[in-house]
């Protein structure tokens, strides 16, 4: 795969950032201190599904809103804005548990069977089945 020159030039900003953070010790100790619940916020996804909880929230938020603002009789240049804001609130929050139903949701169990699967494993190894 070729790497454009834009995307090289920010990966190698993204990297002196990095390096100029992990310089201070300060950053250094307060990295390790926190480095399992970094951890665990990655493998258990926990940005993704604060990132659905919220557009879930705020599509509601403004479907409600731009249903109230419709029905209100406002003129026409607030009709079209409340329109617009009842289409993208209906958008977003559907479009979230839509993600949530298909994505996020089956990959919580297909880790929870792996995970199953590996402690059979280890069981088995061990020499215990029970």
């Amino acid at each position: 795969m070729t790497e454009t020159p834009r995307t090289g030039e920010a990966a190698r900003h993204v990297d002196d950032e990095l390096d100029k953070v992990f310089r201070d010790p300060e950053a250094v100790a307060w990295m390790g201190s926190h480095l399992d619940d970094l951890r665990r916020s990655v493998t258990e996804q926990r940005f993704r599904t604060q990132t659905l909880w919220i557009s879930v929230a705020a599509g509601l938020a403004a479907h409600v809103g731009g249903y109230l603002l419709r029905s209100s009789g406002a003129g026409e240049p607030l009709a079209i804005i409340a329109d617009l804001l009842y289409s993208l609130g209906f958008a977003l929050w559907t479009g979230a548990v839509v993600v949530a139903l298909v994505e996020i949701f089956p990959q919580r169990k297909e880790r929870q069977v792996l995970d199953a699967i590996a402690r059979y494993e280890a069981a088995v190894r061990r020499g215990r089945t029970d």
